[in-house]
């Protein structure tokens, strides 16, 4: 079938993208769904940091490429083997695949799904194949999704069925902001009742971290930006202090407020400043965690001894070590009785045209989650 779809042909592309516009909105064609597979027409779909990795290159990927992987649909047709989805099923996309039998599977901890990670890294689907073409060009599956597209072919591995009447909109960032934000709280951290947490970076995973953390019981829970809206936004969530990173002592500034750091810090900004204030106000016997994505080639230094001689533990987190199956389901009804109010992130409701614009205004850090409403 012919679809349109949001195509990245080269990445680095000088910015504003409103001008350069790296993303072409193509028509291409979509395959039927193969074995195991899943056609579903997207109803909405979030703009996210990792996206914008891709296009500034900072997270290299085979091009071209679809991009776009949180988002949430209606499924259309399902390929052969395909048991637990039919016509009709709202669903919500997950950016790694799991393919149930891998050591990491096997041990309960599917977002480290070995088969998965090398077709995200390859951009193929779960199976190896390819169901995007222009032509006879092949075009890559962004993380096995390809959201920024009117319709998209996914493993059945890559959705969970949702029942809640919410709008997609909504439904949309449970796809990665909210469980990799709630899930690094609750699930690599394990943040326990009456500690101290603090968010560095507030975007929609680090507002959605300090949601997880409010919601898991923090005594404090310190949210540390560089933009002031974002502090502001953070206020009005229920943070119980922020800082700004841009004051050269804000790692004393924390340390004074919390008498000598936190239990639980938690970076999500991607970048290793961020990284550093991070650790730096971890206390002694505190874990750092982080959800960031930076450049491969970036490293993070930091005192060897601080590991044994303060007792520290440095973790990291991808897609909040999560059980989507399990997970997204307790996250919306957490959100349907007001314990997790991830929905106040929704900043911005744009069309697929709008897409180069649109990450323009993701770059500019004052926007928690702008949405493409397909239709």
């Amino acid at each position: 079938m012919k679809i349109r779809s949001a195509i990245l042909r080269s990445s680095g592309v000088t910015k504003p993208y409103a001008e350069s516009k790296p993303i072409h909105i193509e028509e291409i064609e979509l395959d039927a769904p193969q074995e195991g597979e899943v056609l579903i027409q997207i109803k909405a779909a979030s703009l996210c940091h990792s996206d914008l990795s891709v296009i500034n290159g900072s997270r290299p990927r085979p091009l071209p490429m679809a991009l776009g992987h949180e988002a949430a649909g209606i499924v259309k047709e399902v390929g052969p083997g395909v048991m637990n989805f039919k016509q009709g099923d709202k669903v919500i996309c997950v950016f790694v695949p799991s393919c149930g039998h891998c050591v990491p599977c096997a041990e309960g901890r599917p977002a480290l799904c070995e088969p998965g990670a090398k077709a995200n890294g390859d951009g193929t689907l779960i199976g190896g194949g390819v169901r995007l073409h222009a032509g006879t060009e092949k075009i890559g599956h962004h993380v096995g999704v390809s959201a920024f597209s009117e319709y998209a072919v996914v493993s059945q591995n890559s959705l969970v069925k949702v029942e809640e009447e919410l709008p997609f909109e909504k439904l949309a960032l449970f796809g990665c902001a909210v469980i990799t934000g709630v899930g690094a709280v609750v699930n690599t951290a394990k943040v326990q009742l009456g500690k101290t947490v603090a968010v560095v970076g507030l975007g929609g995973i680090g507002l959605s971290a300090l949601l997880g953390a409010i919601a898991a019981g923090a005594r404090e829970v310190i949210a540390i930006d560089i933009n002031e809206k974002k502090l502001q936004q953070a206020k009005e969530l229920g943070a119980t202090a922020v800082f700004n990173s841009k004051d050269a002592d804000v790692v004393a500034q924390v340390k004074a407020y919390t008498n000598g750091g936190v239990d639980y810090a938690f970076e999500t900004a991607g970048v290793v400043p961020a990284m550093e204030v991070a650790y730096a106000i971890t206390k002694r016997g505190g874990t750092t965690t982080t959800t960031g994505l930076p450049h491969p080639e970036h490293q993070f230094s930091f005192p060897y001894v601080t590991l044994t001689a303060e007792e520290k533990t440095l973790k990291g987190s991808y897609i909040g070590s999560c059980v989507p199956l399990r997970d997204i389901p307790h996250y919306l009804h957490m959100m349907k009785t007001g314990k997790l109010p991830v929905d106040q992130l929704l900043s911005n409701i744009i069309t697929l045209d709008e897409i180069n614009e649109g990450f323009d205004l993701l770059a500019t850090g004052d926007n928690s989650r702008i949405i493409i409403k397909m239709d």
